[in-house]
């Protein structure tokens, strides 16, 4: 082991992630729909699985037929900027309704 692998941060397991994630979904009050959330029966985010990293779609605005977005999340401090990010726009959506 080299002094530089100290520093290294923890491999990012994209299984566990996802299980994190959904649990992190389900605790922002999403209704979970197979990999789709939604809100007030309008869908806001889908999830997709990979071997490296884990694939998402956000809506642009809850609507019938949603605009999405998709974001890739690489590692840890992806899940939790999107977390983050996700907690805002539910504030923004919930207050403008």
């Amino acid at each position: 082991m080299s002094d530089n692998d100290f520093f290294a941060p923890p491999l990012f397991k994209p299984a566990e992630a996802l299980v994190q994630l959904k649990r992190q979904l389900r605790d922002l009050k999403l209704s979970e729909q197979g990999s789709r959330y939604t809100e007030a029966g309008l869908a806001v985010v889908e999830l997709g699985g990979g071997d490296t990293a884990i694939e998402v779609r956000l809506v642009k605005r809850p609507a019938r037929t949603p605009e999405w977005t998709v974001h890739r999340l690489a590692s840890s401090a992806d899940v939790r900027r999107f977390v983050d990010h996700l907690k805002i726009q539910l504030a923004r959506w919930r207050q403008d309704e």
